[in-house]
């Protein structure tokens, strides 16, 4: 089947597809499109005249691999694969089946015949042994699944049909989240119950293989919490607190551990609270934001959206595909919902709300934090609203609009 290109990751790796001394490690969560990009870059050396005796690919969750298990079965699988006369490109998907892969990937990056390229569902793959042994010499390459724009670029991709109303294609895209694979299922139903698949897959396959989770009612417990708060401040003394209410005696530090269970496993991702006076990360509280809103509705009966954390959950994860360092920030007593830096350290500053035209005490709590702010970085209002407003040099953008045209804040 041809695969959809997804070239705004594409464009980051093309610069090192020929670097034999750095291993380039794609990551992301489950099924978000790891191995299909990486058949991509495959596809795009073969066009470019690579012959293919030189590109080596393995999938190590495919049943002809399953007994390969030890660093040597994997060392042996590889050298009998490699063209010895030329420079190969290696491919390994889920290399973290494998124990002791840390030392053979080393080993041929050391060598220098092989470009290579490895997959990993979860941030084990870049802790202890391989950090350890390709500190600068590896570079990461992490993906999320669909943003909206890719998410109607898919549909039309592959003949599903795609509504002109850019708003009704955004709440289809809530609703449905953005794995690639969901996309080909046509009921929604189905594309929950894919979803709640994946959950199951994550839990199996990243979380009891490698953590001790001695009380898995108490795990879901925090699960659920996480899930069901997020975009929404948090901290281990509040998650404590909640939980005790409902019966569950777990402690703070083990609350913290599940947390990072959840980030490592990248069904929640991190956002900090930097203060905009001191220029300071504060400790602490912090939002959490979910990989994919499907896991949302997946995991629960109820199918009204909360555009507030919804919308927000949307622009973090764009913001991220586009390489952007994001935090939330506090201007005094007031928040502004991301503060982002690119890649070139510019910054810019974002309010997201489903609308600032019901009302203008709506529309003052969310222009006031930008107005607070004096450099000339840009400053964004990001709604659902087709009105937009003019206002003090802050830029009002429809959000749907604005990620269907691949714009940068």
């Amino acid at each position: 089947m041809k695969l959809f290109v997804r070239e705004k990751y594409l464009k980051k790796i093309r610069g090192f597809y020929h670097s034999a001394d750095i291993v380039k490690v794609i990551t992301g969560v489950r099924r978000c499109g790891k191995s299909s990009l990486m058949e991509t870059v495959a596809d795009e050396l073969r066009n470019s005249g690579v012959e293919e005796s030189r590109i080596v690919y393995l999938n190590l969750d495919l049943r002809a691999y399953r007994k390969i298990k030890t660093a040597d079965q994997l060392e042996r699988l590889i050298e009998e694969r490699l063209n010895p006369d030329a420079t190969n490109y290696l491919f390994i998907d889920e290399v973290q089946n494998v124990d002791g892969f840390e030392e053979v990937i080393n080993g041929f990056r050391e060598e220098g015949r092989c470009s290579i390229f490895i997959t990993g569902s979860n941030s084990y793959l870049l802790s202890g042994e391989l950090a350890t042994k390709l500190t600068g010499r590896y570079v990461e390459f992490e993906i999320y699944t669909l943003t909206f724009e890719e998410y109607e670029q898919m549909k039309e991709f592959y003949g599903v049909p795609v509504d002109p109303n850019a708003a009704i294609e955004l709440q289809r895209y809530i609703l449905e989240g953005g794995f690639p694979r969901a996309v080909r299922i046509d009921s929604l139903a189905d594309k929950r119950r894919y979803t709640q698949s994946v959950v199951e897959e994550i839990f199996e396959k990243d979380i009891r293989k490698r953590v001790k989770i001695r009380n898995r009612e108490s795990f879901e417990a925090v699960r659920r919490y996480a899930v069901n708060n997020f975009g929404s401040t948090t901290s281990i003394n509040n998650l404590y607190g909640d939980l005790r209410k409902n019966g569950h005696t777990v402690s703070r530090q083990t609350l913290a551990k599940y947390i990072q269970t959840l980030v490592d496993a990248k069904i929640l991702y991190e956002c900090d609270r930097f203060d905009m006076k001191s220029r300071k990360s504060l400790a602490g509280d912090k939002k959490y934001y979910i990989a994919d809103l499907s896991f949302y509705f997946a995991l629960n009966t109820d199918n009204r959206i909360n555009y507030g954390p919804v919308l927000e959950n949307t622009v973090f994860f764009y913001a991220k595909s586009l390489d952007y360092a994001v935090s939330v920030g506090r201007i005094g007593k007031l928040e502004c919902d991301f503060i982002l830096r690119d890649p070139e350290s510019n910054y810019s500053y974002v309010q997201v709300a489903y609308t600032v035209a019901a009302s203008k005490e709506i529309e003052d709590r969310e222009y006031r934090p930008l107005e607070q702010i004096k450099d000339a970085y840009p400053k964004y209002v990001a709604t659902a609203d087709y009105l937009l407003q003019k206002r003090n040099g802050v830029r009002h953008v429809n959000l749907a609009e604005f990620m269907k045209a691949q714009e940068r804040f």
